[in-house]
């Protein structure tokens, strides 16, 4: 497994992390959760990335017990603060008081003394961003919390946050956006805004939730058993599963046969291509797509495959930085 810095800081992560955000405590039963998380470690995974807002907190616990007995000083795991996690009116936002008590409930959640990377899930436009940095910076003092990121922040945001993370004498190293063949909207904004302020990306969505590996075919309702059919998770694939869409993204099979690589293997390995991207976050609900999906780190495309599928895809790209934290 390819091992990658993350931002300007010390820290190593590896260019494959496995994310629960909708199988753990939800879509799969533990026994499989369990499954996949060995296979991720089998694979070499050491990057394990969570939220305290998935599954209703249940994410993180099942994650906490499939890396119970795991050497802590040879994982790197990272959740996030933001989305509501309880009916009270403090249990939601970036408020000192949401972010010190949401980064508890993780720790204990996780069966962790601390976390590798702590992300603000979003920007709270409703506190003061200093408030917000403050609460963190103070969790880095306190030992719980080893690096800061973010998660969906746009440019102007990342800057903002990263100067205060240096007055602050802490580290905000990474943003943790959408990112795919099919969604670039960090490109233009988000990446060069990180390069200047020493951010990575750690990606989300590499497959677009599932529609980059083939397996939706224009025309046809998404099968039962797949992300596409399950109701919650379908709704969030909406904009993938269109007809036009669909169609490029079979024409896309041939591009990975000459490789030799799978429709999602070559997904994968597209967003490694960014030099300011750490790690492809990877989803699984059997341990087969896991052993799929990492031996896409090390793959190398060169231009002429790069604009092949720019060429493939064409004008069904979405590119528009102003769709950041929407999507």
């Amino acid at each position: 497994m390819e091992s990658r810095r993350l931002g300007r800081s010390g820290l190593n992560i590896s260019a494959i992390a496995y994310g629960n955000w909708l199988t753990h405590g939800g879509q799969v039963e533990e026994d499989a959760a369990q499954a996949c998380v060995r296979a991720a470690l089998d694979a070499g995974i050491t990057t394990f990335d969570t939220a305290d807002v998935y599954a209703g907190t249940r994410a993180e616990a099942v994650l906490g017990r499939a890396l119970a007995g795991q050497r802590r000083e040879g994982l790197e795991v990272f959740t996030k603060v933001y989305w509501p996690t309880g009916p009270g009116h403090n249990d939601r936002g970036l408020s000192r008081k949401h972010v010190t008590e949401s980064c508890h409930a993780s720790l204990r959640r996780l069966q962790t003394d601390y976390v590798d990377l702590y992300q603000a899930h979003r920007y709270d436009p409703t506190v003061p961003l200093e408030e917000t940095m403050t609460a963190f910076a103070d969790l880095v003092r306190a030992g719980k919390v080893l690096y800061v990121g973010v998660s969906e922040w746009n440019a102007e945001e990342i800057a903002a946050g990263a100067a205060l993370a240096r007055d602050l004498g802490v580290q905000l190293i990474s943003n943790q956006p959408q990112y795919s063949m099919l969604w670039r909207v960090i490109e233009d904004e988000v990446v060069p805004t990180s390069e200047k302020e020493g951010l990575s990306q750690i990606v989300w969505s590499p497959l677009a939730q599932g529609v980059l590996t083939g397996k939706y075919l224009p025309g046809q309702q998404p099968p039962a058993d797949s992300r596409g059919g399950h109701a919650e998770a379908g709704g969030s694939m909406r904009r993938f599963l269109r007809d036009d869409v669909l169609t490029r993204v079979q024409e896309l099979r041939p591009v990975a046969e000459d490789l030799g690589l799978s429709m999602a293997q070559l997904a994968i390995a597209w967003v490694l291509q960014n030099p300011n991207v750490a790690a492809a976050i990877i989803g699984a609900t059997r341990p087969e797509q896991v052993q799929d999906n990492v031996a896409a780190a090390g793959v190398t495309l060169d231009g002429d495959v790069m604009t092949r599928i720019d060429e493939v895809l064409g004008d069904v790209v979405e590119r528009d930085p102003t769709r950041t934290a929407r999507g």
